[in-house]
């Protein structure tokens, strides 16, 4: 297979992409349409996208499905968010195990439907044993309470006596997070030109490179990827230090 990149050699590559998928309702609004057509063509962006980090060999790619904050939505477009992640789970699995995806969920499991559920645990169990592209998933998540999830787990083990408060570190605390094993992310990708964090993998894009493009989500493109990647590939990454 022809490298779609020839001019960004692996090691320059990120291993692990993050993207905030933003602007699915403002692309439809613009056009008329319902804000359920964005997100009917949002999935239509991250079948592209997860094909494309495979295509490139992309360690991990983690797409911020839906927050903790969204259930402030009207309650149709939620079903229908969760209609399509549930069909996207069936539809998807043959092109997961075809590309050798392995995929993976982030967040809290409550308030998601139980049919929704069981189709996101079958396909994370069919592709386990894939070894190509992470697609990690984050559902019903927030940066902040998978903190508190962490501290709270941290705490019990202390107050156990399986924990020595002296001995905590950083990574003890990367340990308990959902994405415990996981890389961090090099690359945070934000769509619709917004300019926000909007409480996504807080502790883990402390040194991830930030690109955001004016595109809305149904708009983003494989060439938008791989303008990501090679902005990325020209930046100076020194982690707080200098270099040589």
């Amino acid at each position: 297979m022809t490298d779609a990149l020839p001019d960004v050699p692996a090691e320059r590559r990120p291993r692990h992409i993050a993207i905030i998928m933003d602007g699915n309702g403002r692309w439809a609004e613009r056009r008329g349409l319902p804000r359920i057509e964005g997100h009917r063509r949002g999935v239509a962006s991250v079948r592209r996208t997860v094909e494309e980090a495979a295509r490139l060999h992309i360690e991990q790619l983690t797409l911020y499905c839906l927050s903790s904050e969204n259930w402030k939505r009207p309650p149709h477009e939620l079903e229908f968010l969760m209609h399509l992640l549930e069909q996207y789970m069936i539809e998807e699995r043959k092109t997961i195990m075809d590309e050798n995806i392995r995929v993976a969920v982030i967040g809290r499991r409550d308030g998601l439907p139980e049919a929704t559920l069981r189709e996101i645990d079958k396909t994370i169990e069919l592709s386990a044993t894939n070894t190509g592209t992470r697609l990690c998933l984050a559902i019903n998540y927030g940066g902040r309470a998978e903190l508190l999830d962490a501290v709270k787990r941290i705490a019990a083990k202390v107050r156990d006596g399986k924990l020595d408060p002296a001995a905590l570190s950083e990574q003890t605390i990367a340990d308990y997070l959902y994405t415990a094993g996981m890389p961090e992310p090099d690359l945070l990708i934000r769509t619709a030109g917004e300019m926000r964090i909007s409480n996504f993998l807080l502790w883990q894009i402390s040194y991830a490179e930030i690109w955001v493009t004016e595109h809305c989500w149904p708009e983003f493109s494989d060439a938008d990827l791989r303008a990501a990647i090679r902005d990325f590939a020209r930046r100076d990454r020194r982690f707080g230090g200098l270099n040589a």
